[in-house]
């Protein structure tokens, strides 16, 4: 079996590093319009639609706690400069300024360049939302040489669904296809040393598209991966290596640890490099691959039945929760199952917002009642569910 080349890898780290930063830079765009801080704007009698003033983002930045500094915030926004994702209105700074200066985002004015490398990027993020949302996905937790590995699927197993979803017309197609997502960096053989094949070999896939981005994350280019994930949930919390603080939240990491992790505001962007830095340390831990992942230890005391959550005169209390989620997800994080329980809840999310808490158990979900399902389910719910989010869940009585 042929092995992966060290030039092969390299090209699908770069690519892949490109990926992140049109899914961040994405996730940035759709906050920004979501907070109004792109719109038409007038300058010397002419109307530039949909698109900001430089110094206005920058104050932005930094009032939401993104961006511990301005250069850390000059330092973030010209890193979407470099890959095309912004630029000057009328393309006459190559460089972002910290003025009064007007920006666009290349996806809100039709010049996002739509090359090769875009379009095998968007072809698996479309593949990767279609096996995540399939009944029975191919996409599952596997085991190799003693260790996990989340999304993950066979070589074969790809090949086949890929010809039956009609992705690919042939078995020879469908190889050429998952060769080029390796290549690219979407999908990876768990301990990187082979290409895409045919066979029983197993792959996974290295981007996890749901994922929350940070966009501090970008500053870290040389690292082939920039996070680790918790076990595929698509509300995680990024947060690693914590500094002490005055407040904080639970927060899982893969050592079947609970970490205390002092508490910032949802998707903060904040300096790799600097010493304020409340995620991470300089040098992040989790930063390379193939990433080694396992259910993290519960955050309840011990475990709970449905029985006695449902008992006449149980100590519980059902609370109802209006969850609005906002561009980048709902803040929480699902765990266990019959019943499930919140694992961990950000402090600055729509959920805690809400009133979610850690140890509450998930009795319903958009009026679905899901005490006897696992946390998967339960995640497949709320991800193919409306925006906002109705749960209901049991708290127990102090």
């Amino acid at each position: 079996m042929e092995s992966l080349g060290g030039s092969l890898k390299k090209k699908a780290a770069e690519l892949h590093y490109r990926a992140e930063v049109m899914i961040a830079g994405e996730q940035l765009r759709l906050r920004l319009h979501d907070g109004k801080l792109i719109k038409d704007r007038r300058y010397h009698l002419r109307t530039y639609p949909n698109c900001f003033v430089a110094k206005e983002l920058t104050d932005w930045l930094i009032d939401h706690k993104e961006a511990p500094d301005r250069e850390t915030g000059i330092r973030l926004m010209q890193k979407l400069m470099d890959h095309y994702i912004i630029h000057h209105v009328c393309d006459e700074h190559s460089d972002y300024k910290d003025a009064k200066l007007l920006y666009r985002f290349r996806k809100d004015d039709g010049t996002f360049p739509l090359n090769k490398d875009v379009k095998v990027f968007v072809r698996g993020q479309s593949l990767y939302e279609k096996l995540v949302g399939a009944e029975g996905s191919i996409l599952k937790v596997r085991e190799e040489n003693s260790v996990k590995y989340q999304r993950t699927f066979l070589g074969c197993e790809m090949v086949d669904w890929l010809v039956q979803e009609g992705e690919a017309e042939s078995r020879k197609e469908a190889v050429e296809l998952g060769q080029a997502l390796l290549e690219h960096g979407i999908i990876q053989h768990v301990s990187n040393r082979h290409h895409f094949f045919d066979g029983d070999l197993l792959y996974q896939f290295w981007i996890n598209f749901r994922r929350r981005r940070r966009l501090t994350e970008l500053l870290n280019e040389n690292s082939s991966r920039t996070l680790s994930e918790s076990p595929d949930s698509p509300f995680c919390l990024r947060k690693l290596n914590p500094d002490p603080g005055n407040t904080s939240f639970l927060s899982v990491q893969p050592n079947k640890e609970i970490k205390i992790v002092s508490a910032v505001r949802r998707s903060s962007i904040t300096s790799l490099a600097g010493n304020s830095n409340p995620y991470f340390s300089v040098t992040p831990t989790l930063v390379f691959p193939p990433v080694a992942e396992c259910n993290p230890k519960s955050v309840l005391k011990r475990p709970v039945t449905n029985e006695e959550l449902l008992s006449p005169g149980a100590p519980y209390v059902k609370k109802t929760l209006t969850i609005v989620g906002d561009a980048v997800g709902w803040g929480f994080v699902v765990r266990g199952g019959r019943p499930c329980h919140i694992q961990a809840v950000d402090p600055g999310g729509p959920a805690a917002a809400a009133g979610m808490k850690v140890c509450q158990f998930v009795f319903s979900v958009n009026g679905m009642y899901v005490l006897h399902l696992d946390y998967q389910t339960i995640s497949s719910l709320i991800m193919t569910g409306p925006r906002t989010l109705v749960m209901e869940v049991m708290e127990a009585v102090e």
